[in-house]
């Protein structure tokens, strides 16, 4: 019978050829979830052998990665700031970078007692869930234009334990209330331009809804600052993720919507990422 090290390296071979940036990591990930063992375990187990069940659910995983199909959504689920969440093709995939996101959401929020948030767009909901795991006492509201993303976050918040009140709305206009402390969003920010030449896991796999925002990414940018001006009390924030090359762009946009001094935070690769500004 084949051992678990020959799949393992048959599997790294495989995933190579089929152009994934991360083989060897993209192999353990798959068949450790194959097989329900931790990524420790499958060289614990090097030699043990496999049986033709274990490899036929092996095959499979790996055959869908090969397609490029990201491994959150092939394995099911993502870890997010220590939340593990369910996560497949009706939601984008957490990033790290958006990590940095809830870290300057938790800085704006440090002094604030009981603060109101409300995370625009939230996807498999990860910066509200974040938010609401990490601040207890904050009041969080989510939304999303899309019903399917919003039955993905509503699963993650009750396996988790974390009330957080969500709403189907495009953008704010169908979220009820004001007084917001902080506005936070990861909305979609690629251009039509840039998504021919993406990865074939995003310009393939992950909803475009999600992810496009007409020729130059702005768009949503746009329709949203006005929006969260009206929603947000003085001396409340805006905190905003952003692609590569836009932050300069989205500044600007910040001062001419009347917000305060913006500031910027750059990501572990040096790109700005994460742009915040206070309302008034």
């Amino acid at each position: 019978m084949i051992t678990l090290a020959e799949v393992l390296r048959r599997s790294t071979g495989y995933l190579e050829q089929h152009g994934s940036p991360t083989p060897r990591l993209d192999a353990e990930l798959l068949l450790a979830h194959g097989l329900g063992l931790s990524r420790i375990e499958l060289y614990t187990q090097y030699e043990r052998p496999l049986d033709d069940d274990q490899l036929a659910a092996c095959r499979e995983l790996v055959r869908r990665r090969g397609l490029r199909e990201p491994v959150a959504y092939v394995i099911g689920s993502w870890g997010f700031r220590g939340l593990d969440l369910a996560v497949d093709a009706r939601v984008l995939v957490p990033r790290p970078e958006t990590e940095l996101l809830v870290d300057r959401c938790l800085e704006l929020l440090e002094a604030v007692e009981r603060p109101r948030v409300v995370d625009v767009g939230t996807g498999a909901g990860a910066i509200a869930l974040s938010l609401k795991s990490e601040r207890p006492d904050a009041e969080v509201v989510a939304c999303d234009i899309s019903q399917d993303a919003l039955d993905v976050a509503a699963a993650n918040a009750a396996r988790l334990g974390l009330d957080v009140e969500l709403h189907l709305s495009d953008l704010l206009a169908q979220v009820p209330g004001d007084g917001f402390r902080l506005v936070v969003s990861n909305p979609p920010y690629v251009s039509e331009r840039e998504m021919a030449n993406l990865e074939p896991e995003l310009s393939e796999h992950e909803p475009r809804l999600a992810t496009v925002a007409g020729r130059d990414g702005l768009e949503v940018y746009r329709r949203l600052l006005p929006e969260a001006a009206g929603r947000l009390v003085d001396g409340g924030s805006l905190a905003l993720e952003c692609g590569s090359g836009q932050a300069p762009a989205l500044v600007a946009e910040l001062a001419a919507a009347g917000y305060g001094q913006a500031g910027v935070d750059p990501d572990l690769a040096g790109i700005e990422r994460v742009v915040w500004a206070p309302w008034r």
